[in-house]
């Protein structure tokens, strides 16, 4: 199947109405990363069909959890999953946040080619990094254990925050004192026959 027909039928599996131009903007971001990736070690993931399926589809699948912005993509890497949710939500806010100076030049070049002007990408470490507005949103994707997400971002998350981690598998951590578990959420990835969990967090 071409690249493109499994976005398509992905989405659709999915419940995600995105339209061509976005489906096309996030075709040419994988196209991005494939090109800058012989360079920058952007991704292990180089096959086409599991790039839309690991990268794509993966990101967007937290989209229904996207309620407000700003949203801070911590450790975002790539872009993962900042980009795909930012061509998604046009009307969102994304701060895309890596202290990897390679990643965070293709972050800024992706976000000129891709015309992203809701996108700011900033080369910071988390722990340093001070918002000029509270964020509504920290997302994360394959950063780090649970625990040191919330300690590197203790200073960011307000009680209106919310902090969804993305993880394969459940972590059994006691949360440090004043956060509470709003729930876990089972993600339902297209194509993807591997579990796939959203820990959604909050300061109490």
């Amino acid at each position: 199947m071409e690249s493109e027909d499994l976005l398509q039928q992905g989405l659709q599996t999915m419940g995600m109405n995105l339209s061509g131009a976005q489906q096309t903007s996030l075709m040419d971001y994988l196209a991005l990363m494939r090109k800058w990736n012989r360079a920058y070690n952007l991704t292990a993931v180089t096959d086409p069909e599991q790039m839309v399926i690991r990268h794509l589809l993966d990101s967007l699948s937290i989209l229904p959890f996207i309620g407000s912005s700003p949203v801070l993509d911590v450790g975002s890497g790539a872009g993962l999953p900042g980009i795909p949710l930012a061509i998604a939500l046009p009307q969102h806010d994304f701060i895309l946040l890596d202290s990897n100076g390679k990643k965070t030049r293709f972050l800024t070049q992706a976000r000129i080619d891709l015309g992203l002007k809701n996108v700011q990408v900033v080369h910071a470490r988390v722990e340093d990094f001070e918002p000029k507005l509270p964020v509504s949103i920290v997302t994360c994707r394959a950063f780090a254990a649970l625990d040191a997400i919330l300690d590197s971002t203790r200073h960011l998350v307000t009680s209106t925050t919310r902090i969804l981690a993305m993880k394969a598998k459940q972590e059994d951590i006691e949360l440090p004192a004043g956060y509470e578990q709003v729930a876990i959420h089972q993600l339902d990835v297209a194509f993807l026959d591997e579990p796939r969990l959203l820990i959604e967090i909050k300061r109490v």
